[in-house]
């Protein structure tokens, strides 16, 4: 039996391939990314040993251990640091505080179970939620303040979130909302952070916990330094799964993320600087990465942006966007590396996401994407939406800008749009965005790309026809 193979279709392997085997990438932006990995600096802890069980801690799925948990902690970073070690069953806790110098270590023959009690979450503590700065319940791993401290191990942390308890607080009967029941008021508390975030009421005066139903993230750490995350598999949380905040040198390695609730987004460092998430695994019900720095005054006040940033080697599957940059991003967003990463499921919304409108302010500038492989995603490969959420919050004076985005070496294989941008009408907020060196096969509708400055496409292949613009 003889191969055959048409001539549009040799002609197309080859042109493939030389655009493939090109070496016309600027090398000098992913250097970068090397100064970004020498000043990472990894936890390291003494060869201590605490065991939780020693501190009467029962692993019977049961009985709560959050004070024996929590004084483990306490005892091995007032002794120097070390290991906090939960091993050998179902450990049922509430909140747990992190400090320095402590790894908390979860066997793989252990299960952290969390309590769906809203009361194993008080006092409240400073945080943000969604970009407003508040006090809440305590998320169900939080730290404030520390420096050297992990949560490690290939044991499993469950926050048992489900349409029976904390997912009804979102609203929506797909959540679980039961009509009549006091989950229905989370839609009212969004305004009134909104209004505090306006009026810039202060911070200590927006005591938000019982009677709000603004939902914990599971981990959430403030103001920490040298922070690691590794190994473990994590899942059904309240909200927001992990969440850095105004943090320095964190890595998130090995994680698996399998959380499908509302707003359960997989990872969302926020204000943070030198961020490495690298080998890991998201299934989220909401963004996979995303990428955050304040929402309005409360980021522009920070004044502290999302920046230095790696992600690689990671697989992204369902989710509303692979790796997205906003919406809460007033405070920036600058020199944020993304490669050799897989995106595919017919639940993920988008691979690469840039989403604000003109409320937020700040600027993004340095967006670097390369070697990308999606097998399918809804909408697009790349979006960039200037107007997300206008329709709920409003118009503003605020303009946001995104500028130097540069993505290449991408392969589709099904999507509604390649390319889909839309800046402000009248306004020069989207500039110099770069797709090179790539090929999307399955695209069904044609590159949507208004209100948009420079925008330059070259040598990409949509539905197997050569597309050059901008050059």
């Amino acid at each position: 039996m003889k191969l055959r193979i048409s001539m549009s279709t040799l002609l197309l392997t080859i042109l493939c391939f030389k655009i493939f085997s090109q070496n016309v990438e600027n090398k000098a932006p992913w250097d970068f990314t090397q100064t970004i990995i020498e000043n990472l600096v990894e936890p390291k802890f003494p060869d201590k040993v605490y065991n939780v069980i020693d501190f009467g801690a029962i692993g019977n799925g049961k009985i709560k251990n959050t004070k024996a948990i929590n004084a483990a902690i306490t005892k091995c970073s007032s002794e120097g640091g070390g290991q906090v070690l939960i091993t050998n069953g179902r450990f049922l806790t509430g909140a747990i505080h992190m400090k320095s110098n402590v790894d908390l270590h979860i066997d793989a023959s252990a299960v952290l179970l969390f309590s769906v009690d809203p009361k194993d979450y008080l006092p409240l503590v400073c945080t943000r939620w969604e970009g407003d700065d508040c006090y809440n319940y305590s998320p169900l791993i939080y730290a404030d303040g520390q420096t050297n401290f992990a949560v490690t191990g290939k044991g499993t942390l469950d926050g048992q979130g489900s349409t029976e308890n904390w997912w009804p607080w979102k609203g929506g009967k797909n959540n679980g909302l039961i009509k009549g029941t006091p989950s229905q008021l989370d839609r009212n508390c969004r305004p009134r952070l909104k209004k505090y975030n306006d009026t810039q009421v202060p911070v200590e005066k927006r005591q938000m916990g019982e009677g709000y139903f603004l939902r914990p993230q599971f981990i959430n750490f403030i103001h920490c330094k040298n922070v690691k995350l590794e190994d473990f598999t994590i899942k059904n949380s309240p909200f927001w799964v992990l969440h850095p905040l105004l943090s320095e040198n964190v890595i998130v390695r090995n994680v698996t993320v399998n959380s499908e609730g509302p707003n359960n987004d997989g990872c969302d460092p926020e204000s943070c600087k030198n961020v490495l998430i690298e080998n890991c695994t998201f299934n989220t019900g909401d963004d996979c990465i995303a990428l955050k720095s304040g929402r309005d005054f409360d980021g522009r006040r920070e004044n502290a942006p999302i920046e230095n940033v790696i992600v690689r080697n990671c697989f992204m599957r369902k989710g509303h966007g692979g790796v997205s940059m906003g919406s809460e991003i007033s405070g920036g967003c600058k020199n944020i590396f993304v490669e050799n990463c897989q995106m595919s499921s017919p639940e993920l919304d988008r691979a690469i996401l840039i989403k604000t409108n003109n409320s937020r302010g700040g600027i993004t500038d340095g967006v670097y994407v390369r070697n990308i492989v999606v097998g399918e995603v809804k909408d697009a490969i790349l979006s960039i939406n200037c107007s997300y959420h206008i329709n709920t919050e409003g118009e503003g004076k605020f303009l946001p800008l995104i500028k130097n985005v540069y993505l290449s070496n991408i392969t589709s294989k099904k999507s509604t749009f390649a390319i889909w941008l839309d800046g402000i009408k009248g306004e020069d907020v989207v500039d110099n965005i770069n797709v090179e060196n790539s090929v999307f096969s399955g695209v069904a509708q044609k590159n949507e790309i208004k209100n948009i400055g420079k925008v330059t496409i070259k040598n990409v292949i949509i539905n197997g026809k050569l597309l050059n613009l901008g050059q």
